[in-house]
């Protein structure tokens, strides 16, 4: 077995077991990715379990565990942990549906089901903080995402519109080499860069106009994510303000961002430049958030997190202001916690840029 499913083993007893269903977490202890699967966990050993489209593969790519062929992934746990006296079994709350608890419950055969918070607690606790491997992967993502936006800045012209900018910059990434995007790009321009989560659309840049960039690429299973807001042709000097106290608001964060503060102190740093600069209001979202196989992981840099922060943790710093119906800007980097501090793991420059 490897480290991470040893780890795991050691927090069951005997008569204990956990079935691992979702993607992220599979990919997570196995490094294989497939649309079916399982990993069974007991105290002493851990089988992988998958159907037919997948196991030859399997049986190639997941090299310390045994691999199963199965057709009905539940039954068959349940089948072996009886054959092995195992009684209770761990599930995942957080990707859990109503109906898969139900039907489970139906097969479960006298085994006793435990879909609370205790599985994926002790997940999380182990995926937080990141290998050499896992931060040698993020980092050939962000390099890629950091390859990307030189190569967008130039094409950003008057006319083109947001829905074609992301796909330039969706393409270029894939032929640069990422294996995947790590989520859907925002590229939101003029009036729609006031909405976080804008979706790219038919609108065309415009002069004047903020556009607000958020993409990332997935390099063997791990993500990078960055934000950017550039200017097309000019700027108003409103516009400049809020720019130069957005950078402000993260430069302070990055400066002083450490392992040990919690997730609300990470947050105040930021927050507090742009409450003083009169645009509290305009900041709704959380500061930042942790990176590795998904895109959003523990810990979180928001309000009310009284989470600690920890060494080998990688979190976004992404604060922002958003004016309704008017502009917005974000600037987004990844960061590494390490013993001296943090490490900024993006490059691309984060002056006002006016292409």
């Amino acid at each position: 077995m490897n480290e991470r499913i040893k780890a795991l083993c050691k927090t069951f007893a005997a008569n204990e077991a956990a079935l691992i269903l979702s993607a992220p977490n599979r990919r997570y202890y196995t490094a294989f990715d497939s649309s079916n699967g399982a990993v069974l966990v007991m105290k002493d050993e851990a089988v992988f379990l998958t159907d037919f489209r997948y196991i030859e593969a399997a049986n190639t790519k997941v090299d310390d565990i045994p691999c199963k062929e199965s057709s009905a992934l539940f039954k068959d746990a349940i089948a072996m942990l009886k054959a092995r006296g195992i009684r209770k079994l761990y599930l995942e709350n957080e990707t859990l549906t109503v109906s898969e608890l139900h039907r489970f419950k139906q097969q479960s055969d006298g085994v006793e089901l435990i879909a609370d918070e205790i599985l994926c607690k002790r997940i999380f606790e182990q995926r937080r903080v990141k290998s050499e491997a896992e931060v040698a992967r993020m980092r050939r993502a962000q390099a890629l995402t950091d390859d990307g936006f030189s190569y967008i800045l130039p094409r950003l012209t008057v006319g083109r519109t947001e829905k074609d900018v992301a796909l330039d910059l969706e393409m270029y990434m894939r032929r640069q080499g990422a294996d995947a995007v790590a989520f859907d790009f925002i590229v939101a321009s003029g009036e729609n860069s006031s909405m976080p989560h804008a979706v790219p659309g038919e609108r065309r840049l415009q002069k004047g106009d903020f556009v607000t960039m958020d993409f990332g690429a997935t390099v063997d299973g791990y993500r990078s994510d960055m934000t950017r807001t550039v200017a097309i042709g000019e700027v108003s000097d409103e516009q400049k303000l809020v720019y130069d106290t957005v950078l402000k608001a993260q430069m302070t964060c990055l400066d002083s961002l450490k392992a040990g503060m919690t997730g609300e102190e990470g947050d105040r740093l930021a927050r507090q430049v742009i409450e003083q600069a009169g645009y509290g209001k305009a900041f709704g979202h959380s500061t930042g958030h942790g990176v590795g196989i998904d895109v959003h992981e523990k810990p979180h840099l928001a309000p009310r997190s009284q989470e600690l922060l920890r060494v080998g943790e990688i979190v976004t710093v992404e604060p922002g202001i958003y004016l309704e119906g008017r502009f917005g800007v974000r600037i987004e980097d990844m960061v590494w916690l390490t013993a001296d501090g943090n490490v900024d793991l993006t490059a691309s420059d984060k002056r006002l840029i006016l292409v």
